[in-house]
């Protein structure tokens, strides 16, 4: 990956990292009426500091490149949540936002995913011929 692409992806990571950190903070402090937000959605309390929790552990794991794959894997299925229950609740209006998030946890996964099997990679190649795992 040439300077630029690894430069653009750590941009792209690390403000992924603050988005879901902030997101998931305010989450787990019950901030910003976002008890209301889940109570109105039908969600019960405790589901808001589980996905507060897992916001928070996957931008953690997001700066670690051999673990950004599964931090993003932890996006998507958030995202994909947040874009069915807006959906449900009929605010339409505020979809945009997760979509955004997914489209780009998707690209930092993607992008990411060849750190993930490189270890892979060198286990089998301690055990013979050398072979490699396609992403």
């Amino acid at each position: 990956m040439s300077k630029a692409k690894t430069v653009g992806l750590w941009i792209l990571t690390v403000l992924l990292a603050v988005a879901f950190l902030g997101a998931g903070g305010s989450k787990l402090a019950g901030a910003g009426g976002t008890p209301e937000n889940f109570a109105r959605w039908g969600l019960p309390l405790w589901f808001m500091y589980v996905t507060g929790a897992i916001e928070v552990t996957a931008a953690l794991l997001l700066l670690v490149p051999r673990t950004a794959t599964l931090a993003a894997g932890l996006y998507v299925g958030t995202m994909v949540g947040a874009t069915l229950t807006h959906l449900k609740a009929g605010e339409t209006g505020q979809i945009v936002a997760p979509l955004v998030l997914l489209g780009l946890a998707v690209v930092v996964g993607l992008a990411r995913r060849h750190e993930v099997v490189a270890p892979f990679n060198r286990l089998f190649a301690r055990g013979g011929a050398p072979r490699e795992v396609q992403a």
